[in-house]
């Protein structure tokens, strides 16, 4: 047999991980059926897009069309150059309360300064390969920022649905509710009526016509209401005024490099919810249509699409589960949808900016409104309040601070907090144990009965530990137990670690820190069954060389031989 075909994928260079769907699906080869069923695809997700992209930007505090901009730009290179078949890429809820943020306290020029280093942070991650680890966010967190994302959305739309009368609408959550409550006086019951039906509508649409453009129609239909009937709504049209019936252009305001350090939490932030919901929409995707997407590559996508998002007058991008699932039930079959679909958003901003003006924000609200019922992880944060007390605190925290702080808050305590759960778990499962019962034999002589006398067959002056579980930093300190119960310490250790399956640094520092202890006191030091995850670290870190060390044992009886060696040739 070829050993290079032997070894299958792993010989492929590393370059393949960062080819693009989009020349895999082109080499494959491309006819005439596949481009009408791309194209198909892309122009129903445009469709659904196209109201979206302009409710998402304004509920971020922004004008319409640099949703739409986003949605073109992004979308197309999310498209061209991302690791997914079917992934499309465009602003999305989740960045609202964050973008809303930066904006309020930095400006429009901080967060073009934010999206260029999340952009730059997802090209390293792509780069590092680092694609796989941001599928283990634990679960508890995800859900709390993305229930705590929903209510803020929720709340950000108090004001339009209500159709309420405030000129700064500031980013707290009571912060906010104390400003709606002091304005409700300038109630408007024609948006409240818009926003109600809308949502209606919006209900009887999915269940009677789930393939229908649901937010499409409810924008349409809301804005020929208040043409038809002259209602007393703010439109787009009175709040930002025209949308520019134009390509997008690269246009860079004044950006505030000074203040990179103070915008790196931020801009992790970006990042972060980029780089999670992109990987997370693609493995929907994936198990959708029976593929799999390339991680690495994709987070290479989002951060140039996210960088070139930012140059062209955009919002921060990432893969959008919603429209990606769209794109699949309407039949697309590679990346060329989703750069058809942003093509057909251009053609759209093109012919129809001057209508878009006329789109009431109630109508707008009536989406969001909607968007945000349907991330609220409703049953799956039911799900976990179910779960061990540990994890509802880091639940419940994560949910707590992105509604009344920020998400960026939110996030870091959440991963330190289920960080350090998961090190309170794993000292359970640690255990360092010495005694007659752990004098047993090591698996491989399961076959054989154990001795009744195992322990009294050591030789004198030997003594046997086996340590139990991963040995890592949170456990690393349990070693210098072992020997201070000893007033006569032995002369020879056996630590038997067949049932340790990993090590990291701190781990294998403390053995060779309880090496050196022991050879201070004259006690040798025999290690038995270590696999090979922790033998590789231990050599790597200089074990071998330690002048207490007398070597590596393949199992048990191996080490008592060699201790019973040692301690007659001493």
């Amino acid at each position: 047999m070829n050993p290079t075909a032997a070894r299958g994928p792993a010989s492929a260079p590393v370059w393949h991980l960062y080819v693009p769907k989009l020349v895999t699906m082109l080499r494959r080869g491309y006819g005439w059926q596949d481009l009408r069923a791309d194209a198909v695809a892309g122009l129903t997700v445009a469709i659904v897009a196209l109201p979206l992209a302009m409710a998402l930007a304004i509920a971020s505090g922004t004008s319409p069309e640099k949703g739409l901009h986003t949605a073109i730009i992004a979308g197309f290179l999310i498209s061209a150059l991302g690791g997914s078949r079917v992934q499309i890429g465009g602003p999305t809820a989740a960045f609202i309360p964050v973008v809303f943020n930066i904006i309020q306290q930095h400006g429009y020029g901080g967060l073009i300064l934010c999206t260029l280093l999340a952009g730059g942070m997802l090209i390293a991650a792509g780069v590092l390969r680092l694609g796989v680890l941001l599928r283990y966010m634990p679960q508890p967190v995800i859900t709390g920022f993305t229930a705590g994302i929903a209510v803020s959305i929720f709340m950000s739309q108090v004001k339009d649905a209500l159709g309420l009368s405030i000129e700064h609408l500031p980013g707290e959550f009571l912060e906010r509710a104390r400003v709606y409550a002091a304005h409700l006086d300038t109630f408007n019951p024609w948006s409240l009526a818009l926003c109600v039906g809308g949502i209606a509508l919006i209900a009887l649409l999915r269940r009677y016509r789930p393939n229908w453009p649901q937010f499409l129609i409810v924008v349409g239909l809301g804005s020929l209401a208040v043409a038809l009937f002259a209602l007393p709504v703010p439109t787009i049209g009175d709040l930002y005024g025209e949308i520019p019936a134009a390509l997008p252009v690269l246009e860079v305001p004044h950006i505030p490099f000074e203040r990179t350090a103070e915008l790196l939490a931020p801009s992790f932030t970006i990042a972060f919810l980029a780089g999670v919901e992109s990987l997370l929409s693609a493995t929907v995707a994936d198990g959708m249509i029976g593929s799999r997407h390339r991680s690495n590559c994709e987070l290479v996508a989002q951060g140039v699409a996210n960088m070139a998002s930012a140059l062209f007058g955009g919002l921060p991008a990432t893969g959008a589960i919603a429209r990606t699932a769209t794109n699949i039930r309407a039949g697309g079959r590679t990346p060329v949808a989703g750069m058809l679909h942003a093509v057909f958003l251009l053609v759209f901003m093109l012919l129809l900016a001057p209508w878009m003006t006329r789109v009431p924000l109630a109508a707008l609200a009536a989406v969001l409104l909607v968007v945000a019922w349907n991330m609220s992880e409703r049953e799956h944060f039911r799900k976990l309040m179910r779960a061990p007390l540990g994890d509802r605190l880091v639940l419940l925290t994560t949910f707590g601070l992105t509604v009344a702080f920020d998400l960026t808050v939110a996030i870091e305590v959440g991963v330190v907090m289920a960080a350090l759960l998961f090190m309170h778990r794993m000292t359970q499962v640690f255990a360092l144990q010495g005694g007659p019962g752990l004098l047993d034999e090591d698996e491989d002589d399961l076959a054989r009965p154990a001795s009744p006398d195992q322990r009294e067959q050591l030789p004198d002056g030997v003594a046997a530990f086996r340590i139990s579980g991963p040995l890592f930093f949170a456990v690393a300190n349990r070693l210098d137990e072992v020997l201070d119960q000893y007033y006569q310490p032995p002369r020879v250790f056996i630590l038997r670690m067949r049932l340790v399956p990993l090590i990291d640094a701190s781990g294998a520092e403390s053995v060779i820190q309880f090496v050196r202890r022991c050879h201070r006191r004259g006690t040798a030091v025999i290690l038995s069954g270590v696999r090979e995850q922790p033998r590789a670290v231990l050599d790597d870190l200089g074990l071998v060389r330690e002048a207490g060390f007398l070597g590596y044992a393949a199992d048990f009886d191996a080490a008592v031989e060699r201790a019973r060696a040692h301690i007659e040739g001493a």
